[in-house]
């Protein structure tokens, strides 16, 4: 048996936790007026591999509607072995967008408006129900910008590297599989760090 598989083999296993998430935790991401009360969020607190190739576990906070569908996802990209950077709620980063896309950092819920073109407009973020994953590896192009800056280094798709989402990749098959739609598939403003229950 070789030393890869037996690695494999000892491994711990895939753990997640789902907890009710208050007010008092979400004290930058949620306020009056947003279109979700925080009874409709979860904790959800998957276990993921890291880029150091350790096992974390990590925080997100998400709809509740999207918990069974996310476990999945997380399950099947820790088996695989994907590597996720870090795994944090937005209130980390003070509900700041741009703070948590520049560490790298997968996160899920945020009471913001969308930030592409059009009328202005809850994002998915503000539902709970879409999440940004790996946003170095994974940038956001907008209007000629890109988001995190440091995305740069990854605009060439086609220099596959640990952490992308690519198409035909484990990370937007993984998505696909729950039904969940990846923006790296919009034309003109591809967000390949985003995937969304709703395709918003």
């Amino acid at each position: 048996m070789s030393l890869a598989l037996l690695a494999l083999l000892a491994a711990p296993p895939f753990t997640h936790t789902v907890a009710p998430v208050t007010r008092a935790q979400l004290p930058h991401s949620w306020h009056p007026g947003c279109p979700v009360g925080p009874s409709s969020l979860r904790r959800l607190r998957p276990s993921y591999w890291g880029f150091d190739g350790e096992r974390h576990v990590g925080t997100l906070v998400v709809n509740r509607s999207a918990v069974g569908d996310l476990t999945v996802v997380f399950r099947r990209l820790y088996k695989a072995r994907f590597p996720i950077r870090r795994m944090r709620p937005i209130d980390a980063y003070g509900g700041n967008d741009e703070r948590s896309l520049a560490a790298d950092n997968t996160a899920a819920f945020n009471c913001r408006y969308a930030v592409g073109p059009g009328p202005k407009r809850w994002s998915a973020h503000a539902y709970g129900q879409a999440i940004d994953v790996n946003p170095v590896e994974n940038p956001y192009l907008e209007g000629g910008r890109v988001h995190p800056r440091s995305g740069k280094a990854y605009l060439d798709r086609t220099n596959v590297r640990p952490g992308m989402a690519v198409r035909g990749g484990l990370l937007v098959s993984a998505f696909a599989s729950v039904g969940w739609q990846w923006g790296g598939r919009w034309t003109g403003t591809p967000d390949y760090q985003h995937f969304s229950s709703t395709g918003g």
